[in-house]
C-alpha cells in the first residue's frame, strides 16, 4: 500500500512527511552525491511546498522505503526552472492537467525482489494519484536506461520531449507519461497488482467515519 498525501493532510500518516526527506537523504545526498539542500538528516529542495503531493512505502514499523513527488506545473516546477532546453518538441507545460513527477527513489539496501515490488507500487501510485486529481499527464527528467526499465517495460510508455543530456555522468532527457484508465490496466496486467495500491486521507477519514 502506497500511502499519498500533502503538507495539509501529513499529520493522518504520523512520520511519514519526515520519514520520507530521510531517505531522500540516504537515497540522492549519501548514494547518488547530489549537491542538494539537507538539514539534520534530511533532504529537501524549494519544490517541496504546500502543493507537492508525496507518494510513499512504508514498512511494517511505519519507515518510509520508497517515495515519490508530484506537483502541479501552474507553480515553478524543476524542468522549467532548470532544463527548459531539454524540452523542443512542445510548449513547457503550465496547466493543472499536467504535473511534474520528481524524487522517485528506493532504499537500496532492501532486496532487490522488494525493491522491485516497491517499484511497481510507486509507478502505479503515480497513476492512481493522477487519475484522482484530474491529471492527463507527468511530466519529468530520468536517466535514459530509467525511462525504458521503469516505465517503458512496465507498460507506461514516455513520450521523448527533445535532447538528450549528460548528468552526473548519465544520459537524461525529458518525457512526458500519459494518463488514463486505460494505462493504468496496462500497467497492472504488467506489474500483477490488480488493485488500487493508494490511501489518501479521504481513504482514512472515510474508514474512521464508517466504523463509527
Amino acid at each position: 500500500m502506497i500511502d499519498c498525501f500533502t503538507y495539509e493532510t501529513a499529520h493522518l500518516f504520523g512520520d511519514a512527511l519526515a520519514s520520507q526527506f530521510r531517505l531522500r537523504h540516504k537515497v540522492f545526498v549519501e548514494k547518488q552525491q547530489w549537491g542538494v539542500p539537507n538539514w539534520r538528516g534530511m533532504e529537501y529542495d524549494q519544490y517541496d511546498t504546500p502543493a507537492a503531493t508525496y507518494c510513499v512505502w512504508r514498512d511494517d514499523d511505519g519507515q518510509v522505503r520508497g517515495v515519490a513527488r508530484l506537483a502541479p506545473t501552474t507553480l515553478p516546477y524543476m524542468i522549467k526552472d532548470l532544463w527548459p532546453e531539454l524540452v523542443t518538441e512542445q510548449e513547457l507545460p503550465a496547466c493543472p492537467e499536467i504535473w511534474e513527477s520528481t524524487r522517485l527513489g528506493i532504499d537500496h539496501d532492501l532486496p532487490k525482489e522488494l525493491r522491485r515490488r516497491i517499484l511497481s507500487e510507486l509507478i502505479l501510485a503515480y497513476m492512481e494519484a493522477s487519475l484522482r486529481n484530474n491529471v492527463r499527464g507527468l511530466i519529468g527528467i530520468g536517466y535514459s536506461w530509467c525511462w525504458e526499465h521503469s516505465f517503458n517495460r512496465q507498460g507506461w510508455p514516455a513520450r521523448r520531449l527533445g535532447p538528450s543530456k549528460a548528468i552526473d555522468g548519465q544520459e537524461c532527457y525529458v518525457g512526458l507519461l500519459p494518463v488514463s484508465h486505460a494505462h493504468l490496466q496496462a500497467l497492472r496486467a504488467a506489474s500483477g497488482i490488480s488493485g488500487p495500491v493508494l490511501r489518501t486521507a479521504d481513504d482514512i477519514l472515510y474508514a474512521g467515519v464508517a466504523a463509527q
